[in-house]
């Protein structure tokens, strides 16, 4: 297959949704759009009709896949699937075998990944006749193999896929389309600096109207699943057999994760070997998640030093934080004072708030919607 060749210019609010006229589908079929955010830990997958502003499928998914154990008798597993996905996989564990497909930002289990892609393929049209155009976000630092991957998985899945930065389709999806053009607003797809802090990477990209090229963005192999693993051995070094799942560090992180001055007590209650203890884990968690931040900020202060004279002032108030690490605690204010304390000019660091989850499929929902003929690349199947 030939690669996508990325436009120069974006794929913004204001260019015209095509209508159904203008996007052919199958025969005797409908066309579907879909803007898919492939997470590392969780997914979220958006999806209408062309010619329309109208969402009919929202779900977000933890990107887990479920293989159902042998010898697992008949009604154990609800209608006796032999493949589970996101919660019902979660749900039946200890029947099945749990997948992750992605590690990193990048698949690299292919059965598990295909047969996610079905499943999402299902969600958006469970007749299986419609002709599905998606676009995917990928990590900012995504290699022409890993894009190709994504593409050679799809191939039967989708009819047509468009690969677009996951930064540039976050700042897309969290632009408030109403308050284009007017006074005051802050544009973050015109002029801002992006933090995705997702489980497997965590993106930082400059978004200043076109599409981020290299020099426009800083991947980081240090996320979510990053602390989860800091944590965890911390946790084994210092309680050790604790017992304690991945799953379950994972839980306790994102129930209490913090950054800054350390912030006693976080008691948190655990089942060890059957009976409960309250672990007194201020410490533990207070470190994972500040490593986090230590690395966040020279890869910010060097993107910021990229940016034009002309355009850093407004730049430094539209840092915008998403992605589940931005739920971390203090993550805003501890980043901004930094950047005041460096002799930043007035930064203001934002959370992109609770809807964090929807924003790069919200992103990529649109610009499926904005996408010209000769953008879509077309999977053979």
């Amino acid at each position: 297959m030939s690669s996508v060749s990325t436009p120069e210019r974006p794929l913004t609010a204001h260019t015209p949704a095509p209508t159904p006229s203008t996007v052919p589908s199958r025969a005797g079929g409908k066309t579907i759009l879909v803007g898919f955010d492939l997470g590392t830990n969780k997914s979220c997958v958006l999806a209408g009709a062309p010619g329309t502003n109208d969402i009919l499928v929202s779900k977000v998914i933890p990107s887990i896949v479920g293989y159902v154990k042998e010898g697992i008798v008949d009604g154990i597993i609800t209608g006796n699937h032999r493949v589970l996905f996101g919660e019902d996989a979660l749900r039946n564990q200890l029947h099945a075998r749990l997948v992750t497909p992605l590690e990193s930002g990048v698949i690299t289990r292919e059965e598990a990944a295909r047969d996610f892609f079905h499943h999402i393929r299902t969600l958006v049209d469970p007749s299986g006749t419609a002709e599905i155009r998606a676009v995917v976000g990928v990590p900012a630092n995504a290699e022409e193999p890993a894009r190709e991957e994504i593409r050679r998985i799809a191939q039967g899945i989708f009819s047509r896929i468009l690969l677009i930065p996951e930064p540039f389709l976050a700042a897309l999806g969290y632009r408030d389309d109403a308050r284009v053009g007017q006074p005051g607003y802050l544009d973050p797809v015109v002029n801002s600096l992006f933090i995705d802090i997702g489980g497997g990477t965590t993106d930082i990209c400059l978004v200043q109207g076109y599409f981020p090229t290299s020099d426009d963005q800083v991947s980081i192999a240090f996320a979510g699943d990053a602390i989860d693993a800091l944590m965890h051995d911390e946790l084994d070094r210092t309680y050790p057999n604790n017992g304690l799942s991945r799953l379950k560090v994972r839980e306790i992180k994102e129930a209490h994760a913090y950054v800054g001055p350390t912030r006693k007590p976080i008691d948190v209650k655990v089942i060890m070997g059957g009976k409960g203890h309250t672990l007194e884990l201020g410490d533990v968690i207070g470190r994972a998640a500040n490593a986090l931040l230590d690395k966040i900020y020279p890869a910010l202060t060097t993107l910021i030093q990229r940016a034009s004279s002309d355009s850093v002032v407004p730049l430094l108030q539209n840092i915008i934080i998403t992605g589940g690490g931005s739920q971390i605690k203090g993550i805003d204010t501890v980043l901004q004072k930094r950047l005041a304390d460096d002799g930043y000019e007035s930064p203001k660091v934002k959370i992109a708030g609770q809807d964090y989850k929807r924003y790069v499929a919200l992103g990529a929902l649109k610009a499926a919607r904005s996408a010209r003929e000769n953008q879509w690349q077309v999977l053979l199947g």
